[in-house]
């Protein structure tokens, strides 16, 4: 239920789309595991892994997850049986194979191999705040979260969204980095990453270190850009801030995540209800705070 990454996402139109017409759309595109033959398997499920709604509402923010499942066939495995049955036949003919024929035997290899092969699930969690007119998926990279996105988009026919941040921040963060007024509530930790902006520039990546010590100061003088900060937020968050204004490494303080603790363990469904208002609640703050520190609401 916490996030740990954060890909932030603004609705250009708000979207009029009530739960109940949400959870009718996504039960179309549920998830369904993979047949005999299927190398993937791509559906939304229930986010909070409890009965057959797809769609969890609360405070004017929906929660989904988007359920992979992929069958595990190593090439190595599908490459061992056919350099066995390429020998066997070449020694029962006195022949070579072709390669026309041994790309038909190794789909016919794939094809009896595939039923018995393992599968793995792996879920994207994203939630969409109508009131704030945001999307946000937990994912660290761009491909997941354009996955989790284009999903969505496919399965309710439209969704008008664009990157909250649609420019480079280095110099804003590096800006931080030289002793620049660092806007309330966020305070600097001790790692960092800077890049060279030359095209093949070299990168200085440090943890562990005072990012006001002298060596670090004389990088930047060089011209050296920070490509990523970590920092502490309010005293509720710390996070690792990259110059794209994804989130990584999202971490929520104890107190924060003890404020439900009060909720007996035996009423789970309300405790992750409860966990979720939270987590999103303390989440849209952030966002709101770095939209105002880098005025993101101003960009073209």
């Amino acid at each position: 239920m916490w996030f740990k990454n954060l890909k932030i996402y603004h609705l250009s139109q708000p979207l009029d789309l009530a739960p109940e017409d949400l959870q009718d759309k996504l039960s179309q595109a549920a998830f369904r595991p993979c047949g005999n033959q299927d190398i993937a398997s791509m559906g939304w499920t229930s986010p909070l892994k409890q009965g057959d709604s797809l769609v969890h509402a609360a405070d004017g923010r929906i929660l989904l997850s988007l359920k992979k499942q992929e069958r595990l066939l190593p090439g190595a495995v599908v490459a061992a049986e056919l350099e066995q049955r390429v020998e066997k036949i070449e020694r029962e003919t006195g022949a070579p194979v072709g390669k026309k024929a041994k790309q038909e035997l190794k789909q016919e290899i794939t094809h009896q191999l595939l039923p018995k092969a393992f599968t793995r699930d792996s879920y994207t969690f994203g939630f969409i705040s109508t009131k704030d007119n945001l999307v946000v998926v937990d994912a660290s990279a761009d491909g997941k979260a354009e996955t989790f996105l284009a999903h969505l988009r496919k399965t309710i026919g439209s969704l008008p969204v664009v990157p909250l941040c649609r420019r480079s921040l280095a110099a804003d963060l590096t800006a931080w980095l030289k002793g620049d007024s660092i806007p309330q509530g966020f305070d600097l930790l001790e790692e960092a990453e800077l890049k060279s902006p030359d095209e093949d520039g070299a990168i200085i990546r440090c943890k562990n270190q005072p990012l006001d010590a002298e060596e670090i100061q004389l990088h930047l003088q060089n011209g050296k850009l920070v490509q990523k900060i970590a920092l502490d937020w309010d005293e509720t968050l710390t996070a690792l801030l990259q110059e794209d204004l994804t989130v990584k490494r999202l971490k929520f303080s104890d107190v924060l995540r003890e404020q439900n603790d009060d909720i007996p363990k035996d009423q789970q469904l309300a405790r992750m209800d409860a966990d979720f208002c939270l987590m999103a609640a303390e989440v849209i703050r952030l966002i709101k705070a770095l939209d105002q520190a880098f005025a993101l609401s101003e960009q073209d």
